[in-house]
């Protein structure tokens, strides 16, 4: 395992149970995770999974804490909160992952935006040429969001679209749900069994 400090970020996009999923792992496998949602991705998160990150910051950390059923690893900050650690190259985490990653948000961090903690946070990961990993969830794709995709890939960010297999026969929703989850976690270098791998039993 290459990282101890992981930024999550979730946003806009639909897909809230990546970001909440990937959380959990990492706390479950001993990393501190800062856990940031925007407000559309506070809305979004609601509307998906019934968790409702608004409000006060400690009573929304301990629904979060309720929700993915863990006790410890989990600091949750506001959007706007450029005070925050993440905020600056001198105390950056070891990597940051949007997930989701609104077209938006991407387009944002394309463009070198910093309107919000989330964004700045992606930027100091560039230019302090540490991961980036966005997970974008929308379809179709425009012109417009596959630029902003090719920019951000050779600016040195990792594109790993919220897309699941099929091969490994899912049962359920989560099983989908891992297999993201889990390509997330491999470009981490973090060992994980969430998902069958191609050619295994």
């Amino acid at each position: 395992m290459t990282q101890r400090h992981v930024f999550i970020a979730l946003t806009g996009a639909s897909g809230s149970m990546y970001g909440l999923r990937l959380a959990e792992q990492l706390c479950l496998n001993g990393f501190q995770v800062t856990f940031c949602a925007s407000c559309s991705g506070t809305a979004v998160c609601r509307e998906e999974t019934g968790l409702d990150l608004s409000g006060d910051l400690d009573k929304a950390l301990q629904r979060l804490y309720e929700h993915l059923e863990i006790r410890s690893g989990l600091q949750l900050v506001h959007p706007d909160d450029l005070f925050c650690a993440a905020a600056s190259g001198s105390s950056a985490p070891d990597a940051v992952v949007v997930c989701p990653c609104s077209m938006g948000s991407l387009a944002r961090i394309a463009g070198g935006i910093s309107g919000n903690l989330i964004e700045r946070a992606a930027d100091v990961m560039l230019k302090e040429h540490r991961p980036l990993l966005l997970v974008p969830r929308e379809t179709p794709l425009s012109d417009i969001h596959l630029e902003n995709m090719l920019k951000l890939s050779r600016s040195g960010a990792r594109i790993i679209p919220a897309m699941p297999a099929f091969y490994g026969r899912s049962d359920s929703v989560l099983d989908l749900v891992d297999f993201v989850v889990g390509k997330i976690l491999d470009q981490l270098g973090i060992d994980n069994d969430l998902y069958k791998r191609w050619g295994t039993e």
